[in-house]
């Protein structure tokens, strides 16, 4: 894999994909940090070396062209502040006086780009776009893993028109792809995958590949209730896919086939209303009252799954137990989590990804205690599902 290590940046203009798609307050100030900090020892090696820098990102969703709630003025200071540096901002991406700004840079100096969304181009993957934004350096760097399953100009067309000497990887995108390779071509057996969240629509295709890999998978979250009503269970008012029902008995039957231990929590924590103050019991899970729905596994599940985690030795994490937001529906992705920590602890490789999965392992602060934690919610899912991405395989296969 080919990372900003193996060039030596000085006197280049390297021309950085980052993903600086960060959550802003009511004041247009960034609210977290995250994703800027994971870009900057990528940025600092290229300066190091005596590289200036052209960053382009995203920001949000906007649908009609340029709209200053997305522009990306507004994180200007915070980039400054955590690189160092002075940053430059030009309120464009393709103008000829952005490639006139960019052109002008002395090593060390660093332009931030205007919001590539807003032109239609980059999210279309048009091939002019991105020769034009290609202009802007001489040396390519995408770092961008949260938007490496878009087929977008700057992630997957740009790269095209730089030599294969001069396009790389930067640290966030090599540690990603690192920590999904080890997990999913080189795991440590007991290889344990806990799958939870809503649906088992958004789930299938990886729990599919996850059969072919794992020994275990531990099935949580509202996806549960589908395979339990599939199995003939009672599951009241829970979350239930009635269209998926023949999916989720077919997966049953492929795990059987394979040998792989599919898990189905043993007992639910209920409540009358989906709300924390709601009245709670819990209850075996293909027993739940008609009035009631399934917000959490209960203390059996807990245990039982706990015990498979802690046996592990490779762990991913895809997806909250319960409704985890709710003090009251939180114990079971709370004690996944404790797990996972520990497992860690005794020498399991721990890889968590997807946003509720990171949010949980934040909320504990225990993102420090595992191995790796993905900034790629939907880059991993289709890392996992279909084996590559088109801005990983824009560089690897130059």
């Amino acid at each position: 894999m080919k990372t900003v290590d193996s060039i030596n940046f000085a006197n280049q203009c390297a021309v950085v994909r980052v993903d600086f798609n960060v959550p802003l307050n009511d004041q247009l100030e960034v609210s977290d940090l995250t994703r800027i900090k994971a870009a900057i020892p990528t940025l600092k090696k290229i300066l190091k070396d005596g590289g200036s820098l052209v960053l382009m990102s995203h920001l949000g969703r906007p649908k009609e062209g340029p709209n200053d709630k997305y522009s990306l003025r507004h994180i200007v200071s915070s980039i400054s502040q955590l690189l160092g540096v002075p940053i430059q901002f030009i309120n464009d991406c393709i103008s000829p006086e952005a490639l006139a700004q960019s052109a002008a840079l002395k090593p060390g100096e660093v332009l931030l780009l205007e919001n590539l969304r807003f032109y239609k181009e980059e999210e279309k993957g048009n091939e002019s776009f991105a020769k034009t934004l290609s202009q802007h350096g001489t040396v390519y760097v995408n770092d961008a893993f949260g938007t490496a399953h878009r087929a977008h100009a700057s992630t997957a067309v740009m790269a095209q028109f730089f030599e294969p000497s001069k396009k790389c990887f930067g640290y966030v995108m090599a540690n990603e792809i690192a920590s999904i390779t080890k997990v999913l071509t080189h795991a440590e057996k007991p290889f344990t995958a806990i799958i939870g969240g809503a649906k088992v629509s958004d789930k299938i295709l990886i729990i599919e590949q996850l059969m072919n890999r794992a020994n275990h998978i531990l099935i949580g979250g509202g996806m549960a209730f589908t395979f339990i009503k599939a199995l003939g269970g009672q599951i009241g008012k829970s979350l239930c896919e009635d269209d998926r029902l023949d999916t989720a008995r077919e997966l049953i039957e492929k795990a059987k086939a394979k040998g792989v231990q599919l898990h189905l929590p043993v007992d639910a924590v209920i409540a009358d209303n989906f709300a924390n103050d709601a009245a709670i019991q819990t209850v075996v899970i293909n027993q739940i009252p008609d009035a009631w729905m399934g917000l959490d596994i209960g203390p059996e599940s807990v245990k039982i799954y706990g015990d498979v985690i802690k046996n592990s030795k490779t762990i991913l994490w895809n997806g909250p137990m319960g409704v985890f937001e709710m003090s009251n529906f939180e114990n079971g992705t709370q004690q996944a989590a404790y797990a996972i920590v520990e497992a860690t602890q005794q020498g399991a490789y721990s890889l968590i990804g997807g946003g509720d999965s990171v949010a949980a392992i934040n909320k504990y602060n225990l993102s420090t205690q595992v191995s790796y934690v993905s900034t790629g919610g939907g880059a991993l899912l289709e890392y996992i599902e279909q084996g590559n991405l088109p801005g990983v395989s824009a560089i690897e296969n130059a």
